[in-house]
């Protein structure tokens, strides 16, 4: 149940960074702000400051930051409508700005806290020519084919690249000095580990240290990229058909999952490892909503976007501006059919909840 709430607390967080985005940079660039929710549905608590409203509602799935004039119609000087398309721009991506932000930095914190696996050779596994290799305990890898390697984690994924010929030229930090060897045969073996024969290098690298402060924004940004790269992928997947609907999960699903997450996690190294798995996983979650929300799908700031870049053109081409009826009966059309897509990916993570 704790696990549960948190993910609760964590989508109203989130929101609540990405309305704030829009809220901060419409203030900034001299866009009237009627109202900012925390929240959807029933007001449960309210407050004027100045010319806006500060709203917290009842329902944690969602929320706004309401401009004056979002919708067209209002001849306030200081309207959302009103404004150079270059400042709508900014004041709608602010929101997906402030979400990837919020999930970098979360990863910044988790990678501070932590320690790395170092890439320092402690040994070697059995049937590993250590000899041939002309490694030995206590190196310290710190170039691939060239590559700079600062990290455990990197080493695999270099070697799988420069070791197709057999062979692969190594940097080595020996006693204090550098040294280079060359044509070293590191290929995968079949090696016995943990009574499960695999293909491996045979390295065992078991030292780990603290990061320093570039490295932990160096490894949190590369972190950040993979979490875009893997929200790409899944999106490539869903529109080729390799998963469908049933495999989507929306907040019901992901609420359950990071209960699991928690639990499992707990149960494996205490409640530092459930906070440390649960916080890697809401960063992702905040990165996933960064880029699904840019999306050029109508009622999503991606669409909106996309209208600023068609009302452009033909202004270019008619030297006059696209009624903001158009926009605004695509928006509301988009909101609800991701209203019945949400709707439709909720009643198949229940379904799954009661079959699991």
């Amino acid at each position: 149940m704790l696990y549960i709430l948190f993910a609760i607390l964590m989508f109203g967080i989130l929101i609540a960074v990405h309305e704030l985005g829009h809220f901060v940079t419409a203030k900034l660039l001299g866009v009237k702000v009627n109202e900012f929710s925390i929240g959807m549905g029933p007001q449960l608590l309210s407050r004027v400051r100045g010319e806006t409203q500060y709203s917290l509602r009842l329902l944690p799935i969602g929320g706004y930051c309401a401009m004056e004039g979002e919708e067209g119609g209002s001849n306030d000087p200081r309207s959302f409508e009103n404004k150079p398309a270059w400042r709508k721009v900014i004041i709608l991506v602010a929101g997906s700005f402030m979400n990837f932000l919020a999930g970098f930095l979360i990863l910044v914190g988790l990678y501070a806290a932590s320690s790395v696996i170092a890439p320092v050779v402690t040994g070697f596994l059995d049937g590993v020519p250590a000899q041939e290799l002309g490694l030995q305990a206590g190196d310290r890898i710190v170039e691939i084919e060239g590559t700079a390697v600062r990290y455990r984690s990197q080493i695999d994924a270099l070697l799988d690249q420069a070791s197709a010929d057999g062979s692969v030229d190594l940097t080595v930090e020996r006693s204090g000095e550098r040294v280079t060897l060359e044509s070293v045969p590191l290929v995968r073996r079949t090696i016995q580990y943990k009574g499960e024969e695999r293909q491996m290098y045979g390295l065992s690298f078991g030292q780990t240290e603290r990061l320093g402060p570039m490295d932990c924004l160096a490894l949190s940004w590369r972190q950040s990229l993979e979490f875009v790269k893997m929200v790409w992928s899944s999106l490539g997947q869903l529109i080729r058909g390799a998963v469908g609907l049933k495999d989507l999960s929306g907040p019901i699903g992901i609420v359950n999952a990071v209960g699991e997450l928690g639990t499992s996690a707990a149960q494996e190294g205490g409640a530092a490892a459930a906070v440390r798995s649960i916080l890697y996983f809401v960063s992702f979650i905040a990165i996933n909503l960064a880029v699904m929300n840019l999306l050029p799908i109508p009622a999503l700031d991606g669409g909106r976007i996309f209208f600023l870049c068609v009302n452009l053109i033909y202004t270019v081409l008619t030297r006059k501006k696209l009624d903001p009826k158009y926009e605004n009966a695509v928006n509301m059309a988009g909101f609800f059919c991701l209203l019945a897509l949400m709707a439709v990916v909720a009643v198949s993570d229940i379904s799954k909840l009661f079959h699991s």
